[in-house]
């Protein structure tokens, strides 16, 4: 008998095919009749049982049937198909604005360990969500995401700070505070911050999270209406447990609340979240990071964009009658420009890269050259050929092309 155990994954029998569910939030399917092929099989949560063969057999098999379906990979949230990025997957972690690492010449590391959101907020720059056109996910590997970010904080060379942004909700990362602990453990890290809708936290989280080094959570809260708050989510949103959330915070971390201001909607709701930030401001932890709407282009449009002057004319009206500072820039964080960090290849440039998968939209591809990722636009190319791509797109070491 063999019982092959895994701590990553978790394994729930149907009636043609086991469902391996990676990392609490993925899942997979593996044929009953080819893991029959293998040996007799029994299933538990964590381990699969086969009959007469030996481990190391029944490992070496089990593996290969594991890689062969592993492809199919789906997020369990958003139904859509999800591409795991790790060490040896030949996706390097720099290059997309989506996911693994941006640096922008600056002494902050952008985070991005995960693709995908619990809510479906009519604002999304992104449009991440339930009513997303998009069509892949993606979850990076954390040890590989703290091997890089080591790399980077060593070539940056003085005290630098961490900020997980991601496309989505950040708190579906399974491997959150690992994550927060192992990038606090790095040579120099300063400051680590992170966004989040809060509605995946609990007291209890906020606690593990702040006690693995997060000092600052920045939470979108963009009304003081309960139902208006619904609204704009537009998803199941529990208003009452994020206002909690957020005064729990206050007493643990540095908080930011952060409301993305969207003309003809929340008009009236920007100065109560200032009053409620005032409220609960007891141990001088909390900032307000009031966001101006702004129409991007594949980003959702549900008004029209409100403009520079108008936006800080009202935010200076509301800093003097609350007496309490709401226009924030770089040097309110502690940021500052740092060491540039060379692109390999720039705008007009064309180069030979290697398709790895599949793009986040449409037809896109991904594809990798001079530890660098790709977003090759709707691409026709198979995975694994080698295509030449015109770059037309390299800001912050984020590249996008044409083939």
């Amino acid at each position: 008998m063999a019982e092959l155990r895994f701590e990553q994954l978790e394994f729930r029998e149907e009636k043609d095919s086991v469902r391996v569910i990676f990392l609490k939030n993925y899942c997979f399917k593996l044929p009953k009749d080819e893991l029959g092929k293998i040996a007799g099989f029994k299933i538990r949560k964590n381990s699969v049982i086969f009959e007469g063969i030996s481990e190391k057999s029944a490992r070496q098999k089990f593996n290969f049937l594991v890689e062969r379906h592993f492809g199919s990979l789906t997020n369990i949230l958003t139904k859509k198909p999800a591409v795991y990025v790790h060490k040896n997957s030949g996706i390097p972690l720099i290059g997309n604005i989506a996911f693994g690492i941006v640096y922008r010449n600056t002494n902050i590391i952008e985070v991005k360990p995960v693709t995908g959101c619990n809510l479906n907020c009519i604002y999304c720059s992104i449009d991440e969500g339930a009513g997303s056109r998009k069509n892949t996910d993606f979850l990076v590997e954390k040890d590989y995401l703290l091997q890089e970010v080591e790399k980077l904080a060593e070539f940056i060379g003085e005290k630098w700070h961490c900020h997980i942004g991601t496309h989505g909700e950040p708190l579906l990362y399974p491997e959150l505070a690992e994550l927060i602990g192992g990038i606090s453990r790095i040579k120099n890290a300063g400051i680590i911050s992170m966004d989040t809708n809060a509605t995946l936290l609990t007291e209890k989280r906020v606690d593990e999270l702040a006690k693995a080094g997060l000092a600052r959570f920045n939470v979108s809260l963009d009304a003081m209406d309960a139902g208006l708050a619904k609204k704009m989510c537009n998803a199941e949103y529990n208003f009452e447990h994020v206002k909690k959330i957020c005064s729990y915070i206050a007493q643990k971390a540095s908080l930011l609340i952060a409301p993305v201001w969207v003309p003809g909607w929340n008009d009236n709701e920007i100065e109560k979240l200032v009053r409620f930030a005032v409220e609960i401001n007891k141990k001088d932890r909390i900032k307000m990071g009031i966001q101006n709407f702004l129409e991007y282009e594949h980003g959702r449009k549900p008004a029209k964009q409100m403009n520079w002057e108008e936006f800080y004319k009202k935010l200076g009206e509301l800093e003097k009658k609350y007496d309490t500072k709401l226009i924030l820039s770089r040097e309110d964080f502690g940021i500052h420009k740092s060491r540039v960090l060379e692109k390999p290849f720039c705008k007009r440039d064309s180069v030979k890269a290697k398709i790895i998968c599949s793009g986040i939209s449409g037809n896109d591809k991904i594809a990798a050259a001079e530890n660098r990722n790709i977003t090759v636009l709707n691409c026709r190319a198979k995975t694994g050929e080698t295509v030449k791509v015109r770059i037309i797109r390299d800001k912050h070491n984020c590249f996008a092309g044409v083939c």
